[in-house]
């Protein structure tokens, strides 16, 4: 079930959260499969990620394992996109990830939540989806909350977590994360 913001609700104990779990366990055999690979083993690599996502992935995608998702099945990648060891993307809620993206290392990416009142917990799972708009950067040990979008050309940097959306060509950091200063291609190396 979904409601108006795009947010996809699973009620415990129906068929929706049987299918989760089955898509869950799926996604775990594809990924134990996946984090016994090496850096050079990029073409199974990709293969593997071709069918945890249930579509080819392009050639210049890069992963290096470990990887860990809940589901794999509604994410979505673009082109030239490199995702580094350690990263976690739970994407219940739905995960699009443009052309020219690069997620550093321990990098979550969790469109899942639960409800706020401790009697719902349990009983109710929340996908809201995540927007990485095109040749965005995620620094190491990011973490990107469910209901957002991360503007194109922007830099999430290490450690931040982000709960709002990213204007594009912004710098943002800190937890909550906020903008620190716009970027644009007036930078020089020093």
């Amino acid at each position: 079930m979904s409601n108006e913001d795009g947010a996809r609700i699973i009620y415990r104990r129906t068929p929706e959260s049987a299918a989760m779990v089955a898509n869950t366990r799926r996604a775990m055999a594809i990924t134990a499969s996946l984090n016994r690979l090496t850096f050079n083993d990029a073409d199974e690599i990709r293969a593997l990620f071709s069918e945890l996502i249930g579509k080819r992935v392009d050639e210049s995608f890069l992963l290096i394992p470990p990887f860990y998702t809940a589901g794999g099945d509604e994410i979505r990648v673009g082109r030239n996109v490199f995702v580094n060891q350690n990263c976690t993307f739970y994407d219940l809620g739905g995960l699009d990830i443009a052309d020219d993206v690069m997620i550093g290392p321990n990098v979550s990416i969790i469109t899942t939540g639960h409800p706020l009142e401790p009697s719902q917990r349990r009983a109710v799972t929340i996908g809201k989806p995540i927007v990485i708009e095109r040749n965005v950067w995620i620094a190491a040990g990011a973490t990107i909350i469910g209901g957002v979008t991360v503007g194109e050309n922007s830099v999430v940097a290490a450690g931040s977590v982000v709960t709002k959306n990213i204007p594009p060509n912004t710098l943002v950091g800190g937890n909550p994360a906020r903008v620190i200063r716009s970027i644009g291609d007036d930078w020089k190396l020093r």
